[in-house]
Order: structure tokens, then sequence, then C-alpha cells
């Protein structure tokens, strides 16, 4: 099956957005109140990485980051016939009375999201979540999620996906059409 691609973000787009995205953060929050970040495996924990480095090094402060995977809280993880292999998490602190900010690349369905939601309250009852996307996808959404912060937002058709490339130099986000 061939593939048409769209460019939606390049290198230096892609860079700028989470530069935004970072000092949103620092604008809305305060960082005198305990604040985590927490990235979503598998693709997230890139993103949350990146923005991680960022507000360490514009607010001057330590903060607590760790990654989810929520394969196990997921409403469609005994309906598969195949096997899902977990990736890591690795959350070494409690989530009681802390703000999150939860990662992720794409909002899809929110169902990843739920899953996630589910998967947190694990690590204890946070005072707040927020979420943070690099790509919402609008129209597609079957769970009422709705992300505080959007890198951008795009339309797509049922036979278009997004594919994020974070690679450190060949950094893009393609917009993937199917021909055929």
């Amino acid at each position: 099956m061939s593939y048409q691609h769209k460019i939606i973000l390049n290198s230096k787009q892609l860079s700028l957005t989470i530069n935004r995205l970072s000092f949103e953060i620092i604008e809305n929050l305060n960082f005198d109140e305990d604040v985590v970040l927490i990235g979503m495996q598998p693709r997230g924990v890139f993103l949350s990485e990146e923005i991680h480095a960022i507000l360490e090094k514009n607010t001057n402060r330590k903060i607590k980051w760790g990654c989810l995977d929520a394969t196990f809280f997921r409403d469609d993880f005994r309906r598969r016939k195949d096997v899902i292999i977990p990736n890591e998490t690795k959350i070494d602190f409690s989530l009681e009375g802390v703000h999150v900010i939860l990662i992720d690349d794409v909002l899809f369905t929110g169902r990843s999201i739920r899953s996630a939601l589910d998967a947190l309250v694990s690590f204890g009852r946070p005072k707040s979540v927020e979420l943070l996307v690099l790509i919402e996808r609008r129209f597609s959404r079957e769970l009422p999620i709705q992300p505080k912060y959007i890198g951008k937002s795009v339309d797509v058709i049922d036979n278009e996906y997004v594919s994020v490339n974070l690679e450190k130099n060949n950094s893009h986000v393609l917009l993937l059409n199917k021909k055929g």
C-alpha cells in the first residue's frame, strides 16, 4: 500500500511548537506547588523529556518527570488477538496532591488518555491533571477528552493518520493518506 504525505510541522516548526507549549505551561502554572510531567509511552516520552528540560532551565527548579504505560488499562486489552508488549512505567514518586501534566504526541479517539488517567491513580490522587498533546486530531473523539495545551490541531479523515518523528536530526510531523 502506498501513501501520500504532507508535512504538518517541519523540524524548525516542531522546535518552535515545543518551546511555545513549554512556555504556556510556565505561564499557567504556579511552580511553588508540586508540578510533575508524565510522558505517555511510547511516543509521548521523548516529547515530555524535551519539555521537561525547557521547564527546568527556564524556572530554575527541579521538576519531577516520569513515563507511563497504560497497556493494561486499555478497554480493548482483552479483546485483541495479538499479544501486546507493554513499555516501561517509571514513576518513582507519589502523585498524591500534585499537579500532573500528562503528555502525548497525538490525541485521536481519547481512549489512550482515558487509560492513562485510570493508570495514574495507581500512584496517588493528583490535585489536577492537564493534558498536553503535540497534535490534536479534530472530529475523531470517541470520549469527552480535551487537551489544555495543543501544539497544532489538524482535521483528519478516516483514511489518514498522523506520523510524529522526534529524532534529533530528522524531526517532523507528517499527515499520511492511504492510496489504493
